[in-house]
C-alpha cells in the first residue's frame, strides 16, 4: 500500500518536533540528577515512591513504578513504588463514592508518609485529581515532583519541584515525559551504585 506524501510529511513533522523538545528537555538534566540523588536517600531511609496521572500519564506512572519494582538496566533489589492508577477496584470504588477529583488524594492519605515522594504527571498541568493528590501529599510531608506540559500551570505551581515540557502536542509532551522517567531511573541507579546500596 502506497503512503501518501502528506502522511509522510505529518510523520516527519512529528519526529522533528520530538527532536526539538528532546533537545530542550536536556536542560532538565540537573533537576533529574537531583531527583535521583534524593530518591536514593528516600529508599535508603525506608521511604517509597508514589506516582499518578490520567490516560497516557497513568501508563507512564505505572511504567515508572514497574522500572523500580523490577529493574531498569542493572540488577538491584526491588524498590518500593506504588502507581495510584493500577488498582481497578480501588479506583472505581473511590470514583463512585467520592468522585474523580478525590481519586488520587484518597490514596495519598492511605499510603503517603512523611519523607515519601510523589511523582505527579499531567500533560496540561491542570488535572484536578492530580493537583489534589499533590496537595494531599504536601499536607502529609511528602515531596512532590511534577512532570507537566508548558508552564505556568497549577500543578507545577503547587509542587516542590517541576519539569515543564514545552512541546506543541500532548503526544510530544508524553514522549518527553517517558524519556524523563527513564532519565530518572538512570540517575537513581547511579546514585544507588555510588552509595553501594
Amino acid at each position: 500500500m502506497a503512503v501518501s506524501q502528506g502522511n509522510e510529511e505529518l510523520v516527519s513533522r512529528h519526529l522533528d518536533a520530538l527532536a526539538i523538545a528532546a533537545r530542550e528537555a536536556a536542560s532538565a538534566a540537573p533537576v533529574v540528577h537531583e531527583w535521583g540523588q534524593h530518591l536514593a536517600a528516600v529508599f535508603a531511609s525506608g521511604g517509597k515512591l508514589l506516582a499518578c496521572g490520567n490516560g497516557g500519564s497513568a501508563a507512564e506512572a505505572q511504567h515508572l513504578t514497574g522500572e523500580l519494582l523490577g529493574r531498569f538496566r542493572e540488577e538491584r533489589r526491588a524498590l518500593p513504588a506504588i502507581a495510584l492508577t493500577a488498582d481497578s477496584s480501588a479506583v472505581t470504588a473511590i470514583i463512585n463514592d467520592y468522585g474523580t477529583e478525590e481519586l488520587f488524594a484518597r490514596q495519598m492519605q492511605a499510603y503517603g508518609r512523611r519523607g515519601d515522594v510523589l511523582v505527579a504527571l499531567s500533560t496540561s498541568g491542570t488535572s484536578p485529581n492530580v493537583i489534589a493528590a499533590a496537595k494531599a501529599g504536601l499536607d502529609l510531608g511528602v515531596t512532590v515532583w511534577a512532570l507537566t506540559g508548558p508552564a505556568p500551570n497549577p500543578l507545577a505551581a503547587v509542587s516542590d519541584s517541576a519539569i515543564a515540557v514545552d512541546a506543541p502536542t500532548v503526544a510530544t509532551v508524553q514522549e518527553i515525559h517517558l524519556s524523563l522517567v527513564h532519565a530518572l531511573c538512570i540517575a537513581l541507579d547511579e546514585a544507588l551504585q555510588v552509595a553501594a546500596w
